[in-house]
């Protein structure tokens, strides 16, 4: 069983020092109203301005604030330590907030972006006494605007969005959901009842993945969400009508890891980003399990799932850009 060591964690500080601040090639998620809105991404999100795009810059400086706190004793610590002071100033969440407040900014990074960014508010709220708790209470304002959009886009949100990329409502409400418990019971409820409304329902999963462009498995997923925002038992008698035979090892899809034909491309390299993920919410669903029979069928697949992709973590700028994020979130366990 793959775990996040020290030299695992020295190995993913070292990728995510080494893209953070880089600002090309740039992919943004950005509308033009006219000539004067052609800008270069530093100008306009000076915080979050490397890593390829927005979102993956967010969740790099959540990976490195997750090594520094799960491995204090790491080589980059102090390299981690003043990139947050430098980075994370009143001046710089002053701009990260000015582009939200375009007009044409309403539907900016939702919602895998507003996850990742509430999610890197929880893991900073975690820090104590040091720069990256500094950087916590810098940062509020901006986590405060994502949850007010959170706040005024699930209202109206009457279907989910079921896939395996950035638009997955799944996946944004899971990331999101730490921080809403802690500081926003609110919005957490919210939250809640949104999820019982899209998923409550489902039942028998087929789970017909994965699609070529797949991160995520739509189908557990689905289940890593709702097991955060339900009570254990009430998770479990979900479970049992959503995937009924999974202690059978079904849906079969779901425990044989994806085949990542070519990583020089951007969308096929998404996949080891799915074995990645799938193989967090294996583990998460095994934890909470015990001694259930699927379980250790899960621990299994996600072992499986982790050798397939652990290998490729670095390589290509397509996928070295992102995939340790995910690689950490399946190992940190």
């Amino acid at each position: 069983m793959t775990i996040l060591t020290r030299q695992l964690a020295e190995t993913f500080a070292g990728l995510a020092l080494s893209h953070i601040s880089r600002a090309f090639p740039y992919r943004m998620d950005h509308v033009l109203s006219g000539p004067e809105d052609a800008v270069v991404p530093r100008s306009v999100h000076p915080i979050f301005f490397g890593s390829f795009d927005w979102h993956s810059c967010v969740h790099g400086f959540w990976l490195m604030a997750r090594l520094v706190r799960r491995h204090p004793e790491i080589a980059a610590a102090e390299s981690i330590r003043a990139l947050f002071a430098e980075r994370f100033t009143e001046a710089n969440v002053a701009g990260e907030l000015a582009y939200l407040a375009r007009p044409l900014s309403r539907g900016f990074e939702r919602p895998y972006g507003w996850g990742w960014l509430l999610a890197l508010q929880a893991e900073l709220e975690l820090h104590e006494g040091d720069t990256l708790a500094r950087a916590a209470e810098k940062l509020r304002p901006l986590t405060e605007a994502f949850a007010q959009r959170f706040r005024d886009f699930l209202p109206l949100a009457d279907y989910p969005v079921r896939t395996g990329v950035h638009s997955s409502t799944a996946f944004a409400i899971r990331m999101a959901a730490d921080w809403a418990e802690a500081f926003d019971p609110k919005l957490f409820d919210l939250m809640r009842a949104k999820c019982l409304a899209w998923y409550g329902g489902d039942r028998d999963c087929q789970a017909w993945e994965p699609s070529q462009d797949d991160f995520l498995s739509p189908a557990l997923m689905e289940v890593e969400c709702m097991r955060r925002v339900l009570e254990p038992r009430e998770f479990r008698e979900w479970l049992g009508r959503f995937m009924p035979r999974l202690a059978q090892g079904h849906p079969t899809a779901l425990f044989a890891p994806a085949k990542v034909s070519d990583r020089t491309d951007g969308r096929i390299a998404h996949l080891d980003g799915l074995n990645f993920s799938r193989a967090w919410c294996w583990r998460s669903l095994a934890a909470m399990l015990g001694d259930h029979p699927v379980a250790q069928r899960g621990r299994e697949a996600a072992d499986r799932h982790i050798d397939a992709s652990m290998p490729h973590v670095s390589g290509d700028y397509m996928g070295e850009h992102w995939l340790a994020t995910f690689a950490l979130l399946a190992v940190d366990f």
